[in-house]
């Protein structure tokens, strides 16, 4: 995608530095502080998408998934400076274009009047309003 000087590619080269520049704007200060950790996250993801805008990185979206049955988007940030101009949207496209054909998909997001908003906009729903309480959602946090 290219669109107003917003390029967004697949399978990005991305320098550490700006990773975590990117994730401490946002203000995931837990990421940014363990650069191994989101280094290895990001290597270990099935697909990373990334947006620039003059060639500075103004957003990521990554993928966890087994390409079959389920795929879990991880870590949409959009630069403070990039957001509401449909950024967001474009890297979550790109970011689930390869798994057209998988049927569950997945996010866990913080609980942010705009986080609804945003991904009831791109289809997904709360499991708690999905239905006749035919899913349940749970989390485990270690450390």
């Amino acid at each position: 995608m290219h669109t107003a000087g917003i390029t967004v590619e697949a399978s990005p080269a991305l320098s550490m530095d700006e990773v975590e520049a990117l994730y401490r704007e946002v203000g995931w200060t837990t990421y940014a502080d363990d650069v191994v950790t989101l280094e290895a996250a990001l290597a270990g993801s099935s697909h990373v998408v990334a947006a620039r805008r003059d060639g500075r990185l103004i957003g990521l979206a990554r993928v966890i998934s087994d390409g079959a049955t389920i795929c879990y988007l991880q870590d949409v940030l959009v630069h403070p400076d990039a957001q509401r101009a449909g950024v967001g949207r474009a890297l979550v496209l790109a970011a689930l274009e390869p798994y057209g054909s998988v049927r569950q998909k997945v996010l866990l997001t913080d609980d942010e009047p705009g986080q609804r908003a945003f991904y009831e906009s791109l289809g997904y729903e709360e499991t708690r309003d999905h239905g006749a309480g035919s899913l349940r959602a749970f989390v485990r946090f270690d450390g």
